[in-house]
């Protein structure tokens, strides 16, 4: 399955996240590092598990 991934610059770092993914984000100093640990948590199924665990709880 495909996810889109936003990613933000911040003042010192870059930060994403996954809005079909709720809680599901990374940082990382540059944009490849956030988006490559992005790709790695959705990949793991890290970020999947947490959003149907965070849906149980609702």
């Amino acid at each position: 399955m495909r996810y889109a991934i936003v990613i933000e610059k911040a003042e010192g770092n870059y930060s994403a996240y996954a809005p079909d993914l709720p809680g599901c984000v990374a940082t990382g100093a540059t944009f490849a590092e956030v988006e490559f640990e992005m790709r790695e948590a959705i990949a793991s199924d890290g970020c999947v598990a947490l959003s149907e665990e965070r849906s149980r709880l609702v």
